[in-house]
């Protein structure tokens, strides 16, 4: 089942959680990321995948285990991997391709049940907020979002879904970039049981970035990759082997900063 959505707004989407992903960068030696996730039927955390679209320091002793300490009193200090919660976004319909783009060209929409045993925090762990707490607070974190008005990369109130994440029972719909249409990416999706939608897309032309954004260097990689960006250009330069993925993730920022289409 393959479906168009369009741009919504909060009302239509009250209090859903969003877990951005991109689907056909490469996981370990196995493929792509949506090939183990439909394989798995499940959503891993980085402490798991010991991937991320951020910064990878998920292992005990890293940044990511000092960070989830403060916030959860130490309630995942000893967890075994797999209990570690899974990080996503409130969904605000602010952008139809996701509230936090800066992580993924895809996301998955959570059922609305999910958002019950999630906790938020505004800004984004990295940056110690004072506080994280259930779906109660989120009137709160909202006005917190729209006050501080940060980039649109930087613009998401983060969310944390305690007791796993799992595609048959946690999610509503796979939400993709429509450049994978007809793609390995589309089939995997739909493998996966999921309904797949589709957003408006994410396409950038190299010729005018600005260096000023991300830096020279990876406005120079860009326009090594071609002449436009979209995500599968930079996911195949990803599986390619050639070039370093935390360059690329520099490179996304661009396209997800400057290229989203209405």
């Amino acid at each position: 089942m393959s479906v168009k959505v369009s741009k919504r707004d909060d009302r239509s989407l009250p209090g859903h959680v969003a877990v951005q992903f991109h689907p056909d960068w490469p996981f370990r030696h196995e493929g792509m990321v949506i090939q183990a996730i439909a394989r798995d039927g499940i959503y891993r955390s980085q402490f798991e995948t010991k991937i991320s679209n951020g910064g990878l320091t998920a292992f005990p002793g890293g940044d990511r285990w000092h960070w989830e300490s403060r916030l959860f009193a130490g309630r995942y200090d000893l967890a075994h991997p797999s209990e570690r919660p899974i990080y996503g976004a409130l969904d605000r319909g602010r952008y139809a391709q996701g509230p936090a783009v800066r992580f993924g060209s895809a996301f998955l929409r959570l059922r609305q049940d999910v958002t019950s045993r999630s906790t938020f925090c505004f800004p984004d762990s990295a940056f110690a907020p004072v506080s994280v707490a259930g779906p109660e607070t989120l009137p709160e974190l909202q006005a917190l979002a729209c006050a501080a008005e940060h980039d649109d990369l930087d613009d998401y109130i983060e969310a944390h879904v305690h007791g796993g994440l799992r595609l048959d029972r946690d999610v509503e719909s796979i939400v993709l970039d429509p450049c994978f249409r007809g793609t390995p990416v589309e089939h995997e999706a739909l493998e996966t049981g999921c309904p797949v939608e589709w957003h408006p897309g994410l396409r950038v032309s190299t010729a005018h970035l600005d260096p000023a954004y991300r830096g020279a260097e990876f406005v120079d990689l860009a326009r090594s990759l071609g002449e436009e960006l979209t995500p599968a250009v930079i996911g195949s330069a990803a599986r390619s082997g050639l070039h370093d993925l935390q360059s690329l993730k520099r490179v996304w920022h661009l396209l997800a900063r400057f290229g989203r289409l209405t």
